[in-house]
């Protein structure tokens, strides 16, 4: 027998499947412990923003059946209608901005029993307002470890009352409770939305927007750290790259010994020796110049004229005369500090070979 189905009940189906189509974005939210007031609040506060559509889950889903075929991967959205109280949300704003709005409008409040725990509970270490009594015993049993200091309790160390995931008990309840701890968010909670044929999690949704750009700015800094290790060029390397290659220079260089400098630029002169002449022996050479040239020039305008004169022969008394100042002259020039005995006889040599053209 084939089950009857109410007018209603095709109507609402008609009706979200036409709601569906007509926008792009659709998530799917959760009204789990979320009072009726404040429910109407948000809603009325956020309706030019979205619009949001409470129906049963059994309609929601043939209506994501209906729209498959016109919006590709929108069945996805079905797992996410389990374990929930749902709601759908139909915008055309970004799913990052819609789940940024719903995070801002939330408020906290305290554990209920049986509620499940969003994050690790925790009770701080340190003093308390309360006065020794039954609540040291409360909070040995919940393994808190306390103390009595100056009429007061203390907690001796930090410890964890309830662990993420898990379901929060009466004692657990109350204790959260006297801490003033408020765990527990009021608001429109996030499941999944689709977008372009996606659909993003709540986890994807909810972003830090401050530790998610501390993220970037610490990949971009090890990307950096990275390129000049590897010493790859580019404008924003090239000039760390240069600084640190100045920096390996000097550091290289005063490591070098100043005996090593030393004997390096004593082999630079050893590959162009030179000869130094002694002052002595450049000042007879230089004489011995001179007076050749000093002789030679008679000896040339002679050869160069056309008639040649005889030199009349000395008489013996000027030749004795010559030769005294040729032994006044070797005289001299043995006298003279630093003459050598050959430069000397050269000198003598030089002088016997002018007289003897003369």
């Amino acid at each position: 027998m084939k089950a009857r189905v109410s007018e209603v009940k095709k109507k609402e189906v008609e009706r979200l499947t036409q709601l569906l189509k007509s926008e792009p974005i659709i998530g799917i939210i959760d009204l789990t412990n979320l009072p009726s007031a404040q429910f109407q609040k948000i809603k009325h506060k956020l309706r030019k923003d979205f619009n949001v559509i409470v129906s049963k889950k059994s309609l929601i889903k043939i209506a994501l059946e209906n729209i498959k075929d016109s919006k590709k991967g929108i069945e996805k959205l079905e797992k996410y209608l389990e374990n929930v109280m749902p709601a759908l949300i139909l915008t055309k704003e970004d799913a990052f901005k819609i789940a940024k709005l719903l995070d801002k409008n939330k408020s906290s409040t305290a554990a209920k029993p049986g509620q499940i725990a969003p994050k690790d509970l925790t009770v701080p270490e340190g003093p308390t307002a309360f006065p020794p009594g039954p609540i040291i015993g409360e909070l040995g049993a919940a393994g808190i470890k306390a103390a009595i200091q100056e009429g007061k309790v203390i907690i001796k160390e930090e410890s964890t009352l309830v662990k993420k995931g898990e379901e929060i008990t009466q004692q657990q309840s109350d204790l959260l409770a006297k801490f003033g701890i408020e765990p527990m968010e009021i608001g429109l909670n996030i499941v999944a939305v689709y977008q372009d044929g996606d659909v993003f999690e709540s986890e994807v949704l909810s972003v830090d927007e401050a530790e998610y750009l501390n993220r970037i700015q610490i990949a971009a800094g090890e990307a950096l750290n990275l390129a000049v290790f590897v010493a790859y060029p580019t404008k924003d390397t090239i000039k760390i790259l240069l600084q640190k290659a100045e920096r390996e220079k000097l550091a290289l260089e005063s490591k070098v010994p100043e005996e090593t400098k030393e004997e390096s630029k004593e082999e630079t002169k050893e590959e162009f020796p030179t000869e130094e002449i002694p002052k002595e022996e450049t000042s007879v050479v230089e004489s011995k110049v001179e007076e050749s040239m000093t002789e030679e020039k008679p000896q040339e305008e002679i050869k160069e004229g056309s008639k040649v004169e005889e030199i009349p022969k000395e008489e013996p008394v000027k030749e004795e005369n010559t030769q005294n100042s040729n032994e006044t002259t070797n005289a001299t020039l043995d006298n003279q500090a630093g003459y050598s005995d050959e430069a000397v006889k050269k000198a003598e040599n030089l002088i016997n070979q002018i007289k003897d053209n003369s």
